[in-house]
């Protein structure tokens, strides 16, 4: 099981990260939005999506999963900074899914931290 954490595409916390940056792009389409909640969710979204993807490829790329966690940060905080939390779909989606961007984040930083270093690690 250690083993799989070192070849890329097989991270589970990573597929966790692009799954969640495609429903933050995606969000826009069920949930009442104004043009700066479409636009914060749509880049902050890409921008997790594609440092998952950036992560699957590269396992041992340490910095990628602390640049998820400030990701799921900034979106988590975003309903806030730019003004959407009376838009209640896409502010509980920022909220829940940044939050969940930030913990996977967390919990990949050991495993990507075992792999640059070329350990083995027993945590999924």
């Amino acid at each position: 099981m250690a083993d799989r954490s070192k070849r890329a595409w097989t991270r589970p916390h990573d597929w966790a990260e692009v799954v969640l940056g495609v429903v933050a792009v995606l969000t826009p389409l069920w949930a009442d939005t104004d043009t700066a909640t479409m636009w914060t969710m749509i880049v902050l979204g890409a921008l997790i999506a594609l440092d998952g993807l950036l992560s699957l490829s590269m396992p041992g790329l340490v910095y990628g999963e602390g640049v998820q966690v400030i990701l799921g940060a900034l979106l988590f905080i975003a309903p806030w900074v730019m003004t959407y939390t009376a838009l209640d779909v896409a502010a509980w989606s920022s909220w829940i899914i940044g939050a969940l961007t930030a913990i996977a984040g967390l919990a990949a930083l050991p495993v990507a931290n075992a792999v640059h270093r070329g350990g083995m690690t027993t945590a999924h």
